[in-house]
């Protein structure tokens, strides 16, 4: 069986821990391209997740993107959206995705251990429809998902149930000034508007 799932490298090690016919069965039985309604409602019911993206030359970076319930939208068989909200305007993640549209989201349940991947590819729209609609957005991301599969929650961590950030936008609230916006060594820099 050729896999376009698994390159060369996952292949060495399948092969040296015998693992090749355990993973081909696993992507083969759980592996996707479409969005389940189970993958739509567990999504669309994070408060955080996080984004992997490279450059254009393949230097890795993740992020922690954090919102309200409901802050992830699956828009489409295959496709989700997420709001960009104001940060520390190095914009890392989002300018990666405009060098190399190549992702990986991990969605984690802390408290009903369970985790989601999401693979695909990443685009960015200044007139994306869904901008109104989410609060406190500068951007909307969307993400082609080329692959989806759960992910094995054996390892992850327990932890209670919380309320989410008091700098997560929402309706009808005015989340706080960001404390790192004082500090003396950014103060002279900062953005003059920071709603562009």
């Amino acid at each position: 069986m050729t896999s376009t799932v698994f390159h060369e490298g996952m292949r060495r090690l399948q092969d040296r821990f015998d693992t090749r016919r355990l993973a081909d069965r696993l992507d083969e039985r759980l592996g996707r391209t479409s969005f389940t309604a189970e993958d739509r409602a567990f999504i669309e019911s994070r408060t955080l997740f996080f984004l992997a993206s490279a450059d254009a030359h393949g230097a890795p970076d993740c992020s922690y993107k954090g919102g309200a319930a409901g802050f992830v939208r699956v828009t489409g068989e295959s496709e989700l959206a997420f709001p960009s909200y104001d940060g520390n305007g190095m914009f890392r993640s989002l300018g990666n995705i405009l060098v190399n549209p190549a992702v990986g989201l991990l969605f984690i349940d802390f408290e009903q251990p369970k985790r989601l991947r999401v693979n695909g590819r990443a685009s960015i729209d200044d007139d994306d429809p869904l901008l109104g609609e989410f609060v406190g957005a500068q951007l909307v991301v969307r993400v082609c998902a080329e692959r989806i599969f759960p992910n094995c929650p054996r390892y992850i961590h327990r932890s209670p149930g919380s309320d989410p950030s008091p700098d997560v936008p929402r309706a009808g609230y005015e989340p706080p000034p960001a404390k790192w916006k004082s500090m003396a060594i950014v103060a002279d820099v900062l953005p003059r508007d920071p709603e562009c």
